[in-house]
């Protein structure tokens, strides 16, 4: 046997056997390229009449080595590779297991077989960096699948199982087994002739025009701002053509997508979600939970339930009514059957984690879980009450926590005698989708109590960022402040339907008017009373418009009435909205003035920046990067651009303190420029570099 860093060889007859083994999830870093190529020589020094090349551990390469991103190419490089692959005058036959994505995929096309165990799953994500495959898959993958198959795989970054990229043609079959043996079987297979082994540059594309005009047309529509799909649709279209001239025109898209700001954007997010795991109590260990008390079966409390039994965790829902507890059980019987349907869990999954439910109007039905989470409505003296409870009646060792959206988690603990184990644990809704988890730790909270809150969100798949204690937390804090900009624009001459459109171009999926009749304009209302007591006598009020629509009962689509008018499918705009605007600027003696979209979003982006240096300086979130991925998985901001802080620095800190000063000529109270902002200029300094401090 013949062994590199990661890669091997050894020979059984007539078939040379290579295998990766670079853990865990052997990604195609410059030592495993060169360990391929090593690896083939000596296989010709072999005399191999056909080559398995296999994985250890539990997966075929994943993709790409990480480590490498953002630093000078290393040779040898993937595309030479892969090249070196195809050309080899010895069959190669790639044997998948687990994930073959990206760099990985490309590996296994460029063999001239491909086998897969039934449980094998492939794809292209590069999309969703901001890139296109760049070592020879969108011209690889129109040849043994076809365009529209390519163009799906390739466009969407999805994973397809093992027999559906049989169907396509991206393997050959599928073979059960250990992976040496499947290569070993596949391999002399080859050599015996019942598993035909091709040259994929051989292959002729089948010219598709009417798939890659419609495929150019969607991506127009609906990918207006990113560079990517439209080059991934020009690379394949080139794959008809010989594959020397195709892969020229796939690496000059690669290169011309590497390094664009919505590349950059989406390559921050990627590595921001992993980022945010490291935290002061990552090596602290976390208690166990197999068992989760809900209070609440409203849309919170059921979307958590739902999320808790798709984990395999054991839930008891408690609520105050056998009606209202009827509700949320119902809200979860349908929520893990829309998962059955989206494909997301078997039917006989779904039957196990029902079967992991109990229902009760007992709050001492609570006594011997692991963890409880209260999500009940936003009321601070409803929530300190069902504390007290939950002290007397939760066994030691028994973490308590609060779906609280705003409230003083140090307040609520207060009310217990084990301060140490009570958290936030701040869901979005829906909360059986949405993946982002404020893990909101309290000023007498134990380590191994936050190492838990993160080890359950890991558990529900979910993406946790630690968080301190403020009204509204990291997201919400930041929300509060900018939402009042988009009232302050309303007020001053804007209307909320340019104000939507000027930040949908941007990017958001919805305007802050269209997310607010989403949720619900009672939230806002409910926030805005409860703290009017603390609102500065200096500060502008900027909700009136929005007061006056919930105080009319149009609290948005719940009521089919808010900003918009929602009726049979269809939105339109609120006759009444313009009559109530006139009339509150004329109470507050505006004469409303003409605004540029730009200048709206300017001023949007510019308060949510301001805000989100404010949490920074607070010490509520740890660094930039965390902020940012709250703002990408919770409230919908554009994930080409990477979230507001690494927005920020397109803009810099020098541009941004002007534009503040600026706007503080009208009002001094709410544009106030961060301390930070100030340091990072003086400094030549941007939230990139506060990101590597932490």
């Amino acid at each position: 046997m013949s062994k590199s860093q990661f890669v091997s060889v050894e020979s059984e007859g007539d078939i040379a056997l290579i295998c990766i083994d670079n853990p865990p999830v052997n990604a195609s870093g410059v030592a495993v390229r060169q360990g391929i190529l090593d690896a083939l020589d000596t296989a010709r020094a072999l005399g191999a009449k056909a080559i398995g090349l296999y994985c250890a551990g539990r997966t075929f390469v994943a993709g790409a080595d990480i480590t490498e991103f953002g630093k000078p190419p290393l040779s040898p490089g993937l595309p030479e590779v892969c090249d070196i692959l195809e050309a080899s005058e010895i069959p190669i036959v790639a044997a998948i297991h687990g994930t073959a994505l990206g760099g990985g995929l490309e590996i296994a096309v460029a063999c001239h077989a491909r086998v897969a165990v039934a449980t094998a799953r492939v794809g292209l994500p590069e999309i969703l960096l901001g890139l296109l495959p760049g070592a020879g898959g969108t011209q690889r993958a129109p040849r043994l699948a076809g365009i529209p198959n390519a163009l799906d795989l390739i466009l969407s970054g999805r994973q397809v199982g093992a027999v559906e990229a049989l169907k396509m043609g991206l393997i050959d079959r599928i073979d059960e087994g250990e992976m040496r043996e499947v290569a070993l079987a596949a391999g002399q297979d080859v050599v015996a002739g019942t598993l035909g082994a091709r040259r994929t540059d051989m292959l002729q594309t089948q010219a598709d025009d009417a798939a890659l005009k419609a495929a150019e047309a969607q991506v127009r529509a609906k990918h207006p701002h990113l560079v990517s799909p439209l080059k991934c649709v020009e690379a394949i279209a080139a794959s008809t053509g010989p594959i020397k001239e195709g892969l020229a025109v796939e690496r000059a898209a690669f290169l011309h997508c590497l390094g664009t700001p919505q590349s950059n954007g989406l390559i921050h997010a990627f590595f921001g979600e992993r980022a945010v795991a490291n935290i002061p109590e990552k090596k602290v260990a976390p208690r166990d939970v197999s068992s989760l008390g809900v209070i609440g079966g409203g849309t919170m409390g059921s979307g958590i339930s739902t999320s808790a039994l798709m984990a395999g965790l054991a839930v008891t829902l408690v609520e105050v009514t056998q009606e209202a507890l009827d509700r949320g059980v119902a809200t979860i019987t349908g929520n893990l059957e829309g998962a059955v349907k989206r494909g997301k869990m078997s039917a006989a999954k779904r039957d196990a984690a029902l079967a992991r439910l109990t229902a009760s109007t007992d709050l001492n039905s609570l006594s011997d879980v692991d963890l409880v989470i209260e999500a009940v409505f936003e009321n601070m003296d409803v929530k300190k009450e069902i504390f007290g409870k939950l002290d007397a009646i939760c066994k030691q060792g028994a973490i308590l926590a609060s779906n609280t959206s705003y409230l003083d988690i140090n307040e609520i603990a207060a009310m217990t005698s084990r301060p140490a184990d009570v958290l936030g644990l701040h869901f979005f809704s829906p909360a059986h989708i949405m993946r982002l988890l404020e893990v909101v730790v309290g000023e007498g909270t134990a380590p191994e109590v936050v190492a838990t809150g993160f080890a359950l969100a890991k558990r529900m798949k979910k993406v946790g960022v630690r968080a301190g204690v403020c009204d509204g937390f990291i997201g919400n804090r930041i929300l509060g402040h900018y939402l009042k900009c988009a009232s302050y624009l309303v007020m001053d001459g804007a209307h909320p339907d340019q104000v939507d459109r000027a930040l949908e171009g941007f990017g958001f999926a919805m305007g802050p008017h269209r997310v607010g009749d989403l949720a619900g304009l009672d939230i806002g209302y409910m926030t805005r009373k409860r703290l009017a007591p603390t609102r500065p006598a200096q500060e502008r009020y900027g909700g009136a418009i929005a007061d006056r629509l919930s105080e009319n009962g149009w609290n948005g689509r719940k009521t089919a009435k808010g900003y918009f008018v929602y009726e049979e499918g269809q939105t339109r705009e609120n006759p009444d909205l313009d009559g109530i605007i006139a009339d509150e600027r004329q109470k507050a003696g505006i004469t409303p003035r003409a605004f540029e979209d730009q200048e709206i979003v300017d001023r949007y982006m510019t308060a949510m920046i301001s805000e989100a240096a404010r949490v920074l300086e607070d010490g509520i979130a740890q660094r930039p990067v965390d902020i940012d991925v709250v703002f990408l998985m919770g409230y919908g901001f554009p994930r080409f651009r990477g979230g507001p802080l690494h927005y920020a620095d397109t803009i810099g800190a020098a541009e941004l303190i002007q534009r503040i000063e600026g706007y503080a000529r009208e009002d001094a109270h709410y544009w106030q420029v961060p301390n930070l902002l100030r340091k990072m200029a003086a400094d030549g300094t941007t939230f990139a570099d506060l990101n590597k401090g932490n």
